[in-house]
């Protein structure tokens, strides 16, 4: 990666998952992270576990790292950058992980000419491995992208995508996991009303989506063909699928990330 130095504006979870990523890669040493978090005990307990340094004020992490990932809460970050902007070098690279925060909105509050990044992961970064999309503000540049999409890739895969496609992305793979929860949730209570015990069917139905999702991965194969190689003429699957069709579940799924998408847009327009 093109990093001297990577600072964390916020150390909450998401940030955690990205620094274990970036270690376990080797992409960078612990000595090459810098973060800023407000409680001295989560400071503390993160030094002991990630072995970086960690400071109570925003300013000692913009001053010790050329690239900074914001993670913060979108309601927080006009005051940020705000605070922010009169440290910031042309050295500085700005990756933001604030859901519906524009980089139009982010420039606005910042020096001109500052690069700047937006990026939606996802929750699954949590266990690296996360779903995340990338796009560049006005100023980043093809060295820029290539610098954040490395770090997203070390917690699962990212994309780079148009600015105004971010909420389709916030719509599936944003609020996407919610879905599959959801839809295991299902399989597990259908599991018990079929007379299994909860620990069963729900061992069952995690695996089940878990291989299912690997398989999509592994074979490169489409769900449709996958969904064909379980599917027998007049077999029982075949008999459940219909019960899904004739319910909607396809289209309440694609109706649901409508929603999302078009809640996403609304609140993009805030910032």
């Amino acid at each position: 990666m093109h990093i001297e130095r990577l600072g964390f504006i916020g150390a909450g979870q998401m940030a955690e998952a990205l620094i274990k990523g970036i270690l376990a890669k080797g992409l960078l040493d612990a000595s090459q992270i810098v973060a800023s978090e407000p409680s001295a005990q989560r400071r503390s307990d993160m030094q002991a576990r990630l072995k970086i340094e960690l400071f109570e004020d925003n300013k000692d992490v913009v001053d010790r790292a050329d690239v900074l990932l914001l993670a913060v809460k979108p309601q927080v970050m006009a005051k940020v950058l705000t605070d922010m902007g009169p440290r910031l070098t042309q050295r500085h690279l700005l990756i933001s992980i604030a859901a519906g925060v524009t980089t139009q909105f982010m420039e606005s509050m910042l020096p001109d000419g500052t690069r700047v990044v937006r990026v939606m992961p996802n929750t699954p970064a949590l266990v690296q491995a996360g779903a995340s999309a990338l796009c560049p503000g006005r100023h980043a540049s093809f060295k820029d992208m290539d610098t954040a999409k490395s770090i997203f890739d070390a917690i699962g895969k990212a994309v780079v995508l148009s600015e105004e496609l971010l909420n389709a992305v916030t719509g599936l793979s944003g609020s996407g996991p919610a879905y599959v929860f959801t839809f295991i949730q299902a399989l597990i209570d259908a599991g018990v009303r079929e007379g299994l015990s909860r620990d069963v069917a729900a061992m069952l139905s995690v695996q089940t989506v878990f291989g299912s999702a690997l398989l999509c991965l592994e074979t490169g194969k489409s769900p449709a063909d996958l969904t064909a190689m379980v599917t027998s003429p007049g077999g029982t699957t075949i008999e459940g699928l219909y019960a899904l069709e004739n319910r909607g579940f396809r289209a309440a799924i694609m109706d649901a990330v409508r929603a999302a998408t078009e809640r996403s847009r609304s609140l993009s327009k805030t910032n």
